[in-house]
């Protein structure tokens, strides 16, 4: 007889981390399991670059917000690894990304026992005699069941359509940053390469790829006059307080559409004061030295992008000077970010992975999937199982939610609760009355 787990959570990253901690602090005594595509708990593995922070309160973390007094905080960690007063004498308003991430690692391994990591989620869909069940397939060949998905593997990378073609590995989403470097690298270091964005992390990559390849030309191509100064304000942060969530949860789409224009600088298409000083710096001296390597293509639009003879030709046209330039590099990174969940071009009804749930679950008057506050995809079929959205709910709950950590022990809080109301409702029926749905 199959085992029924009453949670499986797809991807153990902060989203899923955070959960585990909640059914851990509930005690309720339930089987889980995480499936975890990467071998280790590796938090943005492919941005520990020299230097990078995080942009966000350390104490933001996975459970200080609601529970101070928790052995899974930051400063919890700070202290088992005796680096706590070397941490508050560096004065830093923003932790190291690399300090982040090892602190990511230490919570997660402490719940090795829920997780199976290298193992891939192939494909979801129903079971159960009325699909009250959740069928899980993945790389190993194992199918499992579960009363519960907590869906978290995090955001589909946003790849433009221009780029959607065969690049022979010459072009990467910056989630591939570091893989792709030493692949580049294996094959004869580059001597020129393209950024394409102007977010915080299109200047982090375009400073880190100049003092990588010291004799290589750097491209950043973006759309925009200027880099933005990312939105720090104190009011503005106000969008990541637990009660906003449920204003922005509650008010009409076309009102959740202009609050998310309005606010986008907090978190998105902006970058950080010091960044942006230190590129300016860089072009600066550069130009002293005449031997300027860094260039900007700002107003610019591409228009085209092929391989050619082993380099990526980028067509761009400048809006501005109404032009038309071609440029030729070894290799390109996408700072471009990432889908959301919406029905503008850019956006996703719902994941691939959730494809072939996807058919019984609600939408919202503009055709988008509707989200309900416990992070539940709605459905109108009594039978439909309880799927969570851990972490990708930005258009429906905020900019809390996402990518961002500020909301993480709350949220996670809530699925935990929602979990067992749940599962104290009666038992299902023993597996082997059970029919399976079959996974197209």
């Amino acid at each position: 007889m199959n085992e029924i787990f009453d949670v499986i959570g797809v991807g153990f990253g902060p989203a899923n981390i955070a959960l585990a901690i909640a059914l851990e602090e509930k005690a309720l005594g339930g089987r889980y399991l995480f499936l975890e595509n990467n071998t280790a708990p590796d938090w943005q593995p492919e941005m520990l670059i020299d230097g990078s922070d995080t942009q966000h309160n350390p104490l933001r973390d996975f459970v200080t917000p609601r529970n101070p007094v928790s052995p899974y905080g930051f400063l919890s960690y700070l202290k088992a690894k005796d680096r706590l007063f070397d941490y508050l004498n560096l004065g830093l308003e923003f932790p190291y990304r690399l300090e982040y991430a090892r602190y990511v690692r230490w919570v997660a391994r402490q719940f090795d026992r829920w997780v199976s990591y290298g193992e891939r989620v192939t494909a979801i869909g129903r079971a159960g005699s009325a699909g009250e069940l959740i069928q899980v397939h993945t790389s190993l060949g194992r199918t499992l069941l579960a009363r519960t998905l907590s869906f978290g593997p995090g955001r589909t990378p946003f790849v433009p359509e221009v780029f959607s073609g065969e690049f022979a590995g010459r072009v990467a989403h910056f989630t591939q940053y570091l893989t792709a470097n030493a692949r580049w690298c294996s094959e004869g270091e580059p001597r020129s390469i393209a950024v394409i964005g102007s977010s915080q992390s299109a200047v982090e990559l375009t400073l880190d790829l100049s003092a990588r390849y010291p004799n290589a030309q750097i491209h950043n191509v973006f759309r925009s006059f200027s880099y933005q100064l990312k939105d720090t304000s104190p009011f503005t942060e106000g969008v990541y307080f637990p009660e906003f969530v449920d204003d922005f949860h509650a008010a009409p789409i076309e009102l959740q559409k202009r609050l998310t224009a309005e606010v986008l600088r907090s978190n998105y298409s902006s970058a950080d004061l010091d960044v942006i000083k230190t590129l300016y710096h860089k072009l600066y001296v550069q130009k002293l030295d005449g031997r300027e390597r860094i260039h900007l293509y700002n107003m610019s639009e591409i228009k085209e992008a092929v391989l050619d003879q082993g380099q990526v030709r980028l067509t761009l046209h400048n809006a501005l000077k109404g032009q038309d330039k071609q440029l030729k590099v070894d290799s390109v990174v996408l700072a471009t970010g990432f889908r959301n969940l919406g029905n503008a071009s850019n956006d996703e009804f719902l994941p691939e992975l959730l494809r072939d749930v996807a058919a019984k679950a609600c939408r919202r008057s503009d055709g988008s999937v509707k989200v309900e506050r416990d992070y539940l995809i709605a459905s109108q079929d009594p039978s439909f199982p309880p799927i969570f959205l851990n972490g990708l709910c930005e258009s429906t709950h905020g900019f809390g939610d996402a990518g961002s950590f500020s909301l993480l022990s709350l949220r996670s809080w809530m699925i935990a609760e929602k979990v067992e109301a749940l599962t104290a409702t009666p038992a299902l029926p023993p597996v082997h009355h059970i029919q399976h749905e079959a996974i197209l």
